[in-house]
């Protein structure tokens, strides 16, 4: 594919993303911090996306952006990761590296990609910090030691499960939003990613679910701290904190 008629636009918007990036919890902000950052990065993503024509939207070219988990095992990011793709409008798959480890591939247009694994990046960190938090509290010092690996997985399940309902959320009011424009911006995207995706010609497994024993005591309380995180300043108050909070099927 052609380079997009603009990648002054965009390497400016890649600056922006890279600069709220060192906005981390590893740098000293909270949680609410790093996540309205990412809450303005998908400000930016749009804006970025509706100065563009649709003959640039075509031509602009797909990339891959890999996330590392460092684990051979899943993480709770598994259960988030399908809802951050598409609130990028990205593809999304996990392979393993050369060191047996997974990692996320995000395939996409190229600020959304970077979008994408900012807000993996954001979520994963935030999933950490707030589980760390919980097994400081009261609530955690009651289970018993045998108990703590199933609160630890449980608190962590309702959190990410939470940040995934509300990123589903936000993108629908983020797509109607600019339905309003009278472009079909996301069918055109939608239609760009998927060409090329398929031009890939990757042979694509899907991973059938498993059901997961969970304590809901630790659950409800990950799917608290998912719901208390401000991840959408300024994308319409009726998206608030106030999302209901399902747990997976086969949870």
């Amino acid at each position: 594919m052609n380079q997009t008629s603009n990648p002054a636009a965009l390497d400016k918007l890649k600056l922006r993303i890279q600069a709220l990036r060192a906005k981390t919890i590893a740098n000293g902000c909270t949680e609410d911090e790093a996540l309205s950052a990412a809450a303005k990065v998908a400000e930016l993503l749009d804006r970025h996306d509706l100065s563009l024509s649709d003959v640039e939207l075509r031509a602009s070219p797909c990339e891959r952006r890999v996330y590392e988990t460092f684990r051979k095992k899943r993480i709770p990011l598994d259960d988030c990761i399908g809802a951050i793709a598409l609130f990028c409008d990205c593809r999304v798959w996990r392979e393993k590296n050369a060191a047996g480890e997974n990692h996320y591939v995000f395939f996409g247009l190229g600020a959304d990609v970077e979008v994408a694994h900012y807000l993996a990046e954001l979520i994963d960190g935030a999933v950490r910090a707030e589980l760390g938090r919980f097994k400081t509290s009261v609530d955690y010092s009651r289970f018993r030691h045998q108990q703590r690996h199933l609160a630890n997985a449980s608190f962590a399940l309702g959190m990410v499960a939470s940040i995934a309902n509300r990123l589903v959320a936000i993108k629908a009011s983020r797509d109607q939003v600019n339905e309003s424009t009278g472009r079909g911006l996301v069918v055109l995207k939608t239609s760009v990613v998927d060409a090329e995706f398929d031009k890939l010609d990757l042979k694509m497994r899907t991973q059938r679910s498993t059901s997961r024993m969970v304590s809901m005591t630790a659950y409800e309380a990950g799917g608290a701290a998912g719901a208390s995180l401000a991840i959408n300043p300024g994308l319409g108050k009726s998206l608030g904190g106030s999302q209901s909070r399902t747990a997976p099927k086969g949870s």
